[in-house]
């Protein structure tokens, strides 16, 4: 299964920005969607998450900020970003897990780069 993440770019702090990934290949069902980044000299770090009954979770860092979401028909889920920080500047991944026919599957995106200036 591959992962396409798209949508980063350069954004001034207090912009928007909209990610989103689409899973293809052998797909039988997804479950858990989820969005990492990982900052220059910095862990990779989850970002939020969705579970395949709609189910949400967020980092702390931005609660109130960032709004993860799905369009399973599409197998592409989708980070809203607000009120960006100079500190969101990372490379943000997505990473799914799911079924395909009786095999379970765990893929990760290349990564797509978020720089936000102040």
């Amino acid at each position: 299964v591959q992962l396409q993440a798209s949508g980063g770019g350069l954004v001034q702090a207090g912009g928007s920005l909209r990610l989103s990934c689409t899973a293809s290949g052998s797909i039988t069902s997804i479950n858990t969607m989820s969005w990492y980044r990982q900052a220059p000299g910095k862990k990779r770090e989850m970002v939020a998450h969705i579970s395949s009954s709609g189910g949400t979770l967020y980092a702390d860092s931005v609660k109130g900020r960032f709004t993860i979401s799905r369009f399973n028909a599409e197998n592409t889920m989708y980070l809203q970003m607000t009120s960006l920080k100079p500190e969101d500047t990372a490379v943000y991944y997505c990473n799914v897990d799911g079924l395909g026919g009786p095999s379970q599957w765990i893929s990760w995106g290349r990564g797509t780069l978020v720089t936000v200036s102040s």
